[in-house]
């Protein structure tokens, strides 16, 4: 594959955060501002409208202005705004943290595998209510769903397999540029595109940040022809056979 510039990312530097802290303490009846609840709402109101880097800049003028942007309401509503997902209910981490980790520039490849890592992009992010995934090597889902067998099997026979233990909630997709394992073509210049999955909590949970947790290969698919371009899809599983949302797209 021909080498590919990725497009700019908006990144937010996490040490934006390090000074924003939520004071418990502070007292909103005495501050010398004079604030009332109802303004107290009403900042909180604009600040829902207000992108993170706006959010972290207007926390850092005052503590009072510092305890309004640290609600957790509104980095809530700010992540979902701008990752365009559902409420996935109840999260292990705050928001502000959740948003901290989707935007500051972290990304799979910064824990292994460094010096393959050239480049990548945000694709966007996507929803789980269920604990099954349907990948594919097509973009659209089958009219007929293969017999489940062991996962290399399904992968190599038709290009899909269905994952089990699929945590629940926010995905973020990646598109990493990375150097190839393996190349033999000419024209090559020794890259490859990839399609990266991760629940929004990964990089925030202890296990991957001491390294504890590993990664695991459950299935792979060669293609041996050439081709003019490859897809990768995946899906919620009980969203494709839902009676109720079959067929949507």
């Amino acid at each position: 594959m021909a080498r590919t510039t990725l497009q700019p990312k908006l990144v937010i530097n996490p040490s934006l955060f390090d000074n924003l802290e939520l004071h418990d303490d502070f007292d909103f009846s005495t501050s010398s501002l004079s604030h009332r609840d109802f303004e107290l709402d009403l900042w909180t109101y604009i600040a829902r409208f207000l992108d993170g880097r706006s959010l972290v800049m207007l926390g850092a003028t005052s503590k009072w202005f510092n305890s309004v942007v640290m609600q957790d309401c509104i980095w809530k509503f700010a992540c979902l705004r701008d990752l365009q997902v559902p409420d996935p209910g109840q999260v292990a981490f705050s928001w502000s943290k959740i948003y901290a980790s989707a935007v500051d520039g972290s990304h799979s490849y910064m824990q292994r595998q460094q010096e393959k890592h050239i480049d990548w992009m945000r694709i966007g992010a996507f929803s789980f209510d269920s604990e099954v995934a349907f990948l594919s090597e097509r973009p659209s889902p089958p009219m007929k769903f293969p017999k489940q067998e062991i996962i290399d099997d399904m992968l190599q026979s038709c290009g899909t397999c269905l994952l089990t233990k699929v945590k629940r909630g926010i995905w973020i997709a990646d598109l990493q540029l990375v150097r190839c394992p393996v190349c033999d073509q000419e024209k090559c210049e020794g890259t490859m595109q990839m399609l990266d999955a991760r629940h929004i909590e990964l990089f925030l949970s202890q296990g991957y940040k001491d390294g504890s947790w590993d990664y695991e290969l459950v299935g792979s698919h060669e293609i041996k022809k050439s081709v003019r371009g490859a897809y990768g899809a995946i899906f919620d599983f009980n969203y494709l056979t839902s009676k109720i949302t079959a067929g949507r797209s």
